[in-house]
Protein backbone atom coordinates (compact mmCIF):
# COMPACT_ATOMS: atom_id res chain seq x y z
CA UNK A 1 0.00 0.00 0.00
CA UNK A 2 1.39 3.37 -0.95
CA UNK A 3 1.83 5.98 1.75
CA UNK A 4 2.08 9.70 1.31
CA UNK A 5 5.53 11.02 2.16
CA UNK A 6 4.18 14.42 3.14
CA UNK A 7 3.87 15.09 6.83
CA UNK A 8 0.43 15.96 8.04
CA UNK A 9 0.25 19.57 9.19
CA UNK A 10 -0.42 19.84 12.93
CA UNK A 11 -4.00 20.80 13.70
CA UNK A 12 -4.64 24.11 15.42
CA UNK A 13 -6.28 24.17 18.85
CA UNK A 14 -10.06 24.49 18.87
CA UNK A 15 -11.12 28.10 18.47
CA UNK A 16 -7.67 29.33 17.35
CA UNK A 17 -9.10 31.02 14.27
CA UNK A 18 -11.80 32.77 16.30
CA UNK A 19 -9.24 33.91 18.85
CA UNK A 20 -7.00 35.28 16.09
CA UNK A 21 -9.95 37.25 14.71
CA UNK A 22 -10.76 38.63 18.18
CA UNK A 23 -7.15 39.67 18.76
CA UNK A 24 -7.04 41.36 15.35
CA UNK A 25 -10.24 43.26 16.15
CA UNK A 26 -8.81 44.33 19.51
CA UNK A 27 -5.69 45.61 17.77
CA UNK A 28 -7.79 47.64 15.35
CA UNK A 29 -9.80 49.12 18.24
CA UNK A 30 -6.68 50.14 20.16
CA UNK A 31 -4.93 51.67 17.16
CA UNK A 32 -8.11 53.42 16.06
CA UNK A 33 -8.70 54.84 19.54
CA UNK A 34 -5.25 56.37 19.87
CA UNK A 35 -5.35 57.71 16.32
CA UNK A 36 -8.77 59.30 16.83
CA UNK A 37 -8.18 60.77 20.30
CA UNK A 38 -5.45 62.86 21.91
CA UNK A 39 -4.75 60.02 24.36
CA UNK A 40 -1.25 58.59 24.64
CA UNK A 41 0.06 55.28 25.97
CA UNK A 42 1.80 55.92 29.27
CA UNK A 43 1.75 52.39 30.74
CA UNK A 44 1.46 49.83 27.89
CA UNK A 45 0.43 46.93 30.10
CA UNK A 46 -2.66 48.80 31.26
CA UNK A 47 -3.76 49.10 27.63
CA UNK A 48 -3.33 45.34 27.19
CA UNK A 49 -4.81 44.09 30.48
CA UNK A 50 -8.47 44.36 29.40
CA UNK A 51 -7.77 42.08 26.44
CA UNK A 52 -5.83 39.65 28.63
CA UNK A 53 -8.96 39.32 30.78
CA UNK A 54 -11.34 39.03 27.84
CA UNK A 55 -9.25 36.63 25.73
CA UNK A 56 -8.34 34.33 28.64
CA UNK A 57 -11.90 33.88 29.82
CA UNK A 58 -13.32 33.55 26.29
CA UNK A 59 -10.85 30.78 25.46
CA UNK A 60 -11.59 28.96 28.72
CA UNK A 61 -15.37 29.30 28.28
CA UNK A 62 -15.21 28.23 24.63
CA UNK A 63 -13.30 25.09 25.57
CA UNK A 64 -15.54 24.24 28.53
CA UNK A 65 -18.69 22.42 27.36
CA UNK A 66 -21.74 22.40 29.59
CA UNK A 67 -22.27 18.89 31.01
CA UNK A 68 -25.69 17.37 30.49
CA UNK A 69 -27.66 17.21 33.73
CA UNK A 70 -31.23 17.19 35.04
CA UNK A 71 -32.95 20.61 35.24
CA UNK A 72 -32.85 20.52 39.04
CA UNK A 73 -29.06 20.33 39.04
CA UNK A 74 -28.82 23.18 36.53
CA UNK A 75 -31.12 25.29 38.71
CA UNK A 76 -28.99 24.66 41.80
CA UNK A 77 -25.76 25.42 39.96
CA UNK A 78 -27.27 28.51 38.33
CA UNK A 79 -28.38 29.96 41.67
CA UNK A 80 -24.90 29.54 43.15
CA UNK A 81 -23.27 30.96 40.01
CA UNK A 82 -25.48 34.07 40.14
CA UNK A 83 -24.49 34.58 43.77
CA UNK A 84 -20.84 34.22 42.75
CA UNK A 85 -21.24 36.90 40.06
CA UNK A 86 -23.00 39.31 42.41
CA UNK A 87 -20.28 38.82 45.02
CA UNK A 88 -17.50 39.59 42.52
CA UNK A 89 -19.40 42.54 41.03
CA UNK A 90 -20.03 44.04 44.46
CA UNK A 91 -16.44 43.70 45.63
CA UNK A 92 -15.22 45.19 42.35
CA UNK A 93 -17.57 48.17 42.89
CA UNK A 94 -19.61 47.35 39.79
CA UNK A 95 -22.88 47.18 41.70
CA UNK A 96 -23.93 48.29 45.15
CA UNK A 97 -26.30 50.26 47.30
CA UNK A 98 -26.09 54.00 47.83
CA UNK A 99 -28.46 54.06 50.82
CA UNK A 100 -27.42 53.67 54.42
CA UNK A 101 -24.53 56.13 54.46
CA UNK A 102 -24.08 59.01 56.88
CA UNK A 103 -24.49 61.59 54.15
CA UNK A 104 -27.05 61.75 51.32
CA UNK A 105 -25.89 61.33 47.74
CA UNK A 106 -25.34 64.76 46.14
CA UNK A 107 -27.79 65.49 43.36
CA UNK A 108 -24.91 66.38 41.05
CA UNK A 109 -23.65 62.79 40.88
CA UNK A 110 -27.02 61.14 40.31
CA UNK A 111 -27.88 59.87 36.86
CA UNK A 112 -25.99 58.34 33.96
CA UNK A 113 -22.38 59.23 33.20
CA UNK A 114 -19.95 57.97 30.56
CA UNK A 115 -16.22 58.03 31.21
CA UNK A 116 -13.47 58.13 28.62
CA UNK A 117 -10.83 55.45 28.33
CA UNK A 118 -9.02 53.17 25.94
CA UNK A 119 -10.94 50.10 24.68
CA UNK A 120 -12.03 47.97 27.59
CA UNK A 121 -11.65 50.74 30.17
CA UNK A 122 -14.47 53.16 29.29
CA UNK A 123 -16.85 53.22 32.24
CA UNK A 124 -20.61 53.75 32.06
CA UNK A 125 -22.11 54.46 35.48
CA UNK A 126 -25.66 54.86 36.71
CA UNK A 127 -26.14 56.24 40.22
CA UNK A 128 -29.53 56.52 41.89
CA UNK A 129 -30.60 57.34 45.43
CA UNK A 130 -30.88 53.59 46.10
CA UNK A 131 -28.22 51.79 44.08
CA UNK A 132 -25.43 52.22 41.55
CA UNK A 133 -24.35 50.17 38.53
CA UNK A 134 -20.95 50.64 36.94
CA UNK A 135 -20.18 49.01 33.58
CA UNK A 136 -16.47 48.50 32.86
CA UNK A 137 -16.38 46.31 29.72
CA UNK A 138 -13.45 44.04 30.47
CA UNK A 139 -14.49 43.43 34.07
CA UNK A 140 -18.10 42.70 33.20
CA UNK A 141 -17.08 40.31 30.41
CA UNK A 142 -14.46 38.74 32.65
CA UNK A 143 -16.82 38.15 35.55
CA UNK A 144 -19.58 36.84 33.29
CA UNK A 145 -17.06 34.39 31.84
CA UNK A 146 -16.03 33.29 35.33
CA UNK A 147 -19.70 32.83 36.19
CA UNK A 148 -20.15 30.49 33.25
CA UNK A 149 -17.09 28.49 34.31
CA UNK A 150 -18.41 28.27 37.87
CA UNK A 151 -21.79 27.17 36.53
CA UNK A 152 -20.23 24.42 34.42
CA UNK A 153 -17.99 23.30 37.28
CA UNK A 154 -20.93 23.12 39.69
CA UNK A 155 -23.07 21.13 37.27
CA UNK A 156 -20.14 18.77 36.69
CA UNK A 157 -19.15 18.38 40.34
CA UNK A 158 -22.66 17.99 41.76
CA UNK A 159 -23.23 15.20 39.27
CA UNK A 160 -20.18 13.33 40.59
CA UNK A 161 -20.92 13.68 44.28
CA UNK A 162 -23.67 11.43 45.61
CA UNK A 163 -26.46 13.24 47.38
CA UNK A 164 -26.65 12.77 51.14
CA UNK A 165 -25.59 14.33 54.41
CA UNK A 166 -22.07 15.20 53.28
CA UNK A 167 -23.06 16.55 49.87
CA UNK A 168 -21.10 18.66 47.47
CA UNK A 169 -19.08 20.74 49.95
CA UNK A 170 -17.55 17.62 51.51
CA UNK A 171 -15.91 16.68 48.20
CA UNK A 172 -12.72 18.71 48.49
CA UNK A 173 -11.48 17.84 45.01
CA UNK A 174 -14.83 18.92 43.52
CA UNK A 175 -15.37 22.11 45.48
CA UNK A 176 -11.81 23.37 46.07
CA UNK A 177 -11.29 24.84 42.57
CA UNK A 178 -14.62 26.67 42.77
CA UNK A 179 -14.09 28.05 46.27
CA UNK A 180 -10.47 28.93 45.52
CA UNK A 181 -11.56 30.80 42.41
CA UNK A 182 -14.10 32.70 44.51
CA UNK A 183 -11.36 33.70 46.96
CA UNK A 184 -8.98 34.83 44.22
CA UNK A 185 -11.79 36.60 42.39
CA UNK A 186 -12.87 38.45 45.52
CA UNK A 187 -9.22 39.28 46.22
CA UNK A 188 -8.99 40.84 42.77
CA UNK A 189 -12.20 42.79 43.35
CA UNK A 190 -11.04 43.97 46.78
CA UNK A 191 -7.73 45.13 45.36
CA UNK A 192 -9.63 47.05 42.69
CA UNK A 193 -11.74 48.67 45.39
CA UNK A 194 -8.56 49.74 47.21
CA UNK A 195 -6.89 50.99 44.02
CA UNK A 196 -6.10 54.40 45.49
CA UNK A 197 -4.03 52.78 48.22
CA UNK A 198 -2.27 50.03 46.26
CA UNK A 199 0.06 51.04 43.47
CA UNK A 200 -0.16 47.76 41.58
CA UNK A 201 -3.84 47.02 42.11
CA UNK A 202 -4.57 46.32 38.43
CA UNK A 203 -1.61 43.96 38.18
CA UNK A 204 -2.64 42.05 41.30
CA UNK A 205 -6.28 41.80 40.30
CA UNK A 206 -5.25 40.54 36.85
CA UNK A 207 -3.12 37.80 38.40
CA UNK A 208 -6.03 36.88 40.68
CA UNK A 209 -8.41 36.79 37.72
CA UNK A 210 -6.12 34.57 35.63
CA UNK A 211 -5.67 32.25 38.61
CA UNK A 212 -9.47 31.98 38.87
CA UNK A 213 -9.80 31.16 35.17
CA UNK A 214 -7.06 28.52 35.41
CA UNK A 215 -8.56 26.87 38.50
CA UNK A 216 -12.02 26.73 36.99
CA UNK A 217 -10.83 25.48 33.61
CA UNK A 218 -8.44 22.75 34.74
CA UNK A 219 -10.13 21.99 38.09
CA UNK A 220 -7.09 20.18 39.53
CA UNK A 221 -8.05 16.93 41.22
CA UNK A 222 -11.73 17.16 40.34
CA UNK A 223 -13.39 14.21 38.55
CA UNK A 224 -15.37 14.87 35.40
CA UNK A 225 -18.67 13.56 34.18
CA UNK A 226 -18.90 11.63 30.90
CA UNK A 227 -19.16 14.12 28.08
CA UNK A 228 -17.37 16.81 30.09
CA UNK A 229 -14.25 18.81 29.29
CA UNK A 230 -11.85 15.86 29.47
CA UNK A 231 -13.68 13.94 26.75
CA UNK A 232 -14.21 17.07 24.69
CA UNK A 233 -10.48 17.76 24.65
CA UNK A 234 -9.57 14.18 23.85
Amino acid sequence: MAHSTRDRAPSLPAGAGLLAAVVALEGVLVVGYFLATPGTVTVPRYVLYPFVWIDAVLVAAYRTPMPSAPPRRHLFAGALAVGYFLLLANWAALIGLTVGGHHPIPDGVLGLSVGAGSPGWGRVRLITETFYVSFVPYRVIGYLGLTYLVYAALVDATGVVASGTLGFVSCLSCSAPIFASAVTGVLGGWVTLMSTAIAYSVDISTVAFLASVALLYWRPGAPSLPGGRDEADG
